[in-house]
């Protein structure tokens, strides 16, 4: 079997690992996918086409079981999700067309690493300080808070304060949500179309960037952003799989162990939803994605300086973060479905 995927055994073990990770990260967060597998796959040598069109076609497999989950609980807002996926689409061939215009040139893995520090430290700079100014908001008074905010959004799923900015000004054609709030078709198609770039020079389902900018630019509630993000990430993975899969880059052995993994994963972690408050664990997310790319640097630092060593150290990095995180997950979902079992009656 594991001449047929050409992978070794431990190999295969350690891609099933690591797709249950991202598996409970894409089902959770609604993103989360492969902005881990991309850079992983660079630091264990492979190349940047294949990386990423392997990524790409695994977003696609864990999209499906996750969307499937929020579906579920109509979580998913279809209408918005199919008209970004016509701007994803779009930026995702701009995105790889220029990937492939840097492998001729020789500096295609040196451009996407280097992309990757950057945006991985901006999502996750936004992250971590989002989180910490609502743990500080609500931390004195969190019951007036909740009160305030469950009538209106249901359980605290408030249009943060930059998406109502952006939804003050109406340029038409203007377009009703699911979830009743409004915006404007011209920042749907910016927003896709920024993703689906993204998306396709990077290797990613883009949900680190697709779900915030749904959430903090489009203005939905956070929970049809996870469940929109999860559906436009299916598109947008077919998609993105098929582009690199013309060009047969994509490596079925490495995709299949991570769906193996995922496949469990994607639904634990759409299952956690239900149970765990995300403020718990989201400035963890933050800090993962800086420790990312931290992990980014120091493989592409590995490269410049000759130094094999700091490879191992930003692969440990890279899965240790992600571990953790996906341990905290599982650690709250398991608290939250005790308490809400409550203790067993004495006979």
């Amino acid at each position: 079997m594991f001449a047929l995927l050409g992978l070794t055994p431990d190999l295969f073990a350690l891609f099933v690992v690591f797709g249950f990770m991202v598996g409970v990260f894409f089902g959770f967060f609604g993103m989360g996918g492969s902005f881990l597998v991309t850079p992983a796959l660079l630091i264990l040598g492979y190349s940047a086409p294949v990386a990423i069109g392997s990524s790409m076609a695994f977003v696609f497999g864990t999209a499906v079981i996750a969307t499937m989950k929020h579906h579920d609980s109509g979580q998913v807002d279809y209408r918005l999700g199919a008209l970004m996926f016509v701007g994803i689409a779009l930026g995702i061939e701009a995105g790889s067309r220029l990937v492939f215009g840097l492998e001729v040139l020789g500096v295609a893995e040196a451009v996407v690493g280097v992309a990757y520090v950057l945006v991985l430290a901006a999502i996750g700079l936004l992250f971590t300080r989002s989180a910490l100014n609502d743990g500080d908001e609500t931390g004195g008074d969190g019951d007036e808070a909740n009160d305030e905010t469950d009538g209106e959004t249901g359980g605290g799923d408030e249009v943060p304060a930059i998406a109502q900015k952006v939804q003050s000004y109406e340029v038409p054609p203007m377009m009703t949500l699911a979830d009743g709030q409004r915006a404007s078709l011209w920042t749907i198609s910016g927003v896709s179309a920024g993703v689906g770039v993204i998306s396709g020079f990077l290797g990613v389902g883009g949900g680190f960037v697709r779900m915030p900018a749904i959430y903090y630019v489009i203005g939905t509630s956070l929970a049809a952003a996870v469940g929109t993000s999860l559906f436009t990430g299916l598109l947008s993975g077919g998609v993105g799989a098929f582009t690199y899969g013309r060009a047969g880059v994509i490596d079925l052995g490495i995709v299949t162990a991570l769906l193996l993994g995922s496949a469990l994963g994607a639904r634990i972690g759409s299952g956690a939803t239900a149970y765990v408050d995300e403020d718990d664990v989201t400035v963890y997310f933050g800090l993962m994605l800086l420790v990312a790319s931290v992990a980014v640097a120091l493989g592409e630092a590995a490269a410049w300086l000759s130094m094999p060593v700091l490879d191992r150290v930003s692969f440990v990095l890279l899965v240790g973060s992600a571990l953790f995180v996906c341990a905290t997950i599982l650690y709250h979902g398991a608290l939250a479905v005790r308490r809400e079992r409550g203790p067993s009656p004495s006979p």
